[in-house]
Formats: C-alpha cells, structure tokens, sequence
C-alpha cells in the first residue's frame, strides 16, 4: 500500500491496464464462441447442400398420381376450347385456283345485288377487297385461305346491309403472307440470339386484317358493332375505331324573334333525339339525332391453325 501512495500515477495505470485486459479478454472469448458457432452452421449447411445435390429427386407416389391427374384434365379442357374456338370459324376446305375466281365473282354480283336491294352505296367496281384476282388466279398456297376469307368478308358485308348504313366509301384487305409465296402455317422467324437450327413452335392462330369505311346513322353504327361483337359463325377483333360526325360544329344559338328556318323543313325526329323548342309555338327544333357519322373500322378475322 505505501509502494502505491508513493506511485499513485503507475498504480493507476496498472490498474486500468489490468480492467483493460480482462474486457479484452472477455470480447475475445465471445468472438471465438461466435466464430464457431458460424462455422459449425456452415459445416452443416454445406454438408447439407452436398447432400440434396448428390440426391436423384422424385416425386412420391402420390404426388405424381395428383400431376398425371392434373396433366390429363388440363388437355382434356384444352382440346374442349380447340373444339369450341373451331365453330366460330370457317372450316378451311381444299379449294383450286380457279375454283376460287369462280366464287369471287359470284360472291361480288350477290353483293352488289344486296346492297342495292339495302339502298347501300357501294365502291365502283367493288370486288370485296380481291381486285387483283378479279382477272388473275392465285396461287395453289393460297387459293384455299384465299376462300375462308371470302366468306368470312362475305359474312361481314352482311352484317353492314343488314344495319342499313347509307354508303361503304371504302373497302380494304390486307393481302395475306401466302400470297407473296410463304407457305401456311409456317413457324415464324427465331427470335434474335437464336441459331438457325433453333425450333420455333408454329402459331396456334394467324389472322386476317380487313379495314372500312361507312357512313350510316349512329343507331346503324351501333348495330353494325353489335353484329360484330356477338358474331358466333365468325371470331372478330375490332382493333381500331374511329367515328367523325358529319356536324362538326354545334347548332347556332337562336336569336329572340327569329323565326327564319322554322322546323317544316326537318324530317320527324327519330326516337331518343334532343330537340329545343322554336319560337313556332307547338313546333320543334330537332339538334340532335338527324346527323350522319362516318365510321373507319379495322377488324381482325381470326383464322385458328390447330
């Protein structure tokens, strides 16, 4: 005791040497309880992995009787919706050249007979979106889409005569790829990153792409769309629509007084029109429901290849 009243300052100093190295000590021994314990979790996930990658893994029994199960209701359900997606389309019927202008024409003069029965302007010399084989036979590749088509436009142009629209200002087809020589049914292209020897799953559907134009009423526009949509001989996609009225400004504003261009010139109004009322008295101003709209449609035909 009288060795460290007489050092105070290295007395203290070995003390807190002494604190400093048990606290050591003890961060130590936690340290080397930790490392091991990693290691040993490692040891064992390792030796574990090692394990299940050395396994040949098979279901049990049971499971695999719930996946056989599950793989024969599933292509059972799918060869029900093939079955179903078949009747909304034309069948694809072996069909020559010729045979297909011979139809062509016969299908363009039963057209141009109904339309005119209909009061409904055709194009000139309209041949249903086919005027190159109006004088020339297609190929042997084609013929046969080439007449699924033709009734399915056929199909099409009925459903317009019978909304009586007033004209078809245009008709267009976009010419199918057997056309230009690609053989149907043909798989597409691999994709980018592919080699050639690449397999590519053929295309469960293809498609054909009609666009027109009428002008028509809107309540015949209406219908026209409603045929299409609940179409159940024939699968449409409507891929784009466009509707401009004929007024493209308002009606103007009467003025007090005014009654020049009185209502007896107005036709009667159809049902669900607005009106206003004239300055005639028990007279009405019709200013919505008289006017024609003309409509520019694209529909796909989805023609299914399974």
């Amino acid at each position: 005791m009288s060795w460290f009243r007489e050092n105070r300052f290295l007395g203290a100093l070995l003390i807190l040497f002494s604190v400093g190295t048990v606290v050591a000590g003890w961060f130590l021994l936690n340290a080397r309880s930790a490392w091991d314990d990693a290691v040993s979790h490692f040891d064992l996930t390792a030796a574990e992995l090692n394990r299940l990658e050395r396994l040949s893994p098979y279901p049990s029994d049971e499971n695999l009787r719930k996946i056989k199960a599950d793989a024969q209701d599933y292509a059972a359900t799918l060869e029900r919706l093939k079955g179903e997606l078949k009747t909304h389309a034309v069948s694809l019927s072996p069909m020559a050249p010729n045979e297909f202008q011979s139809r062509l024409r016969l299908a363009a003069t039963a057209v141009v007979d109904k339309a005119r029965a209909n009061n409904v302007k055709l194009p000139d010399k309209f041949y249903l979106g086919f005027d190159e084989f109006a004088s020339a036979l297609p190929s042997e590749v084609a013929a046969s889409l080439l007449g699924q088509e033709l009734t399915q436009i056929e199909w099409l142009l009925n459903a317009l005569f019978e909304a009586r629209v007033d004209a078809l200002t245009s008709f267009h087809r976009i010419p199918l790829p057997q056309e230009h020589g690609t053989a149907p049914g043909s798989p597409p292209a691999p994709p980018a990153g592919r080699g050639p020897g690449a397999m590519a799953s053929p295309r469960p559907l293809e498609r054909n792409v009609v666009e027109a134009t009428f002008v028509s009423t809107p309540a015949a526009a209406r219908r026209v769309l409603n045929q299409i949509a609940g179409a159940n001989e024939q699968f449409f996609v409507v891929r784009l629509l466009h509707v401009r009225n004929e007024k493209d400004k308002g009606p103007p504003r009467e003025v007090a007084g005014d009654t020049t261009g009185v209502v007896a010139a107005l036709p009667p109004a159809p049902a669900g029109s607005l009106a206003t009322k004239s300055s005639t008295p028990g007279s009405l101003s019709f200013i919505i429901g008289n006017e024609r709209v003309e409509t520019s449609i694209e529909i796909e035909i989805v023609r299914f290849t399974f």
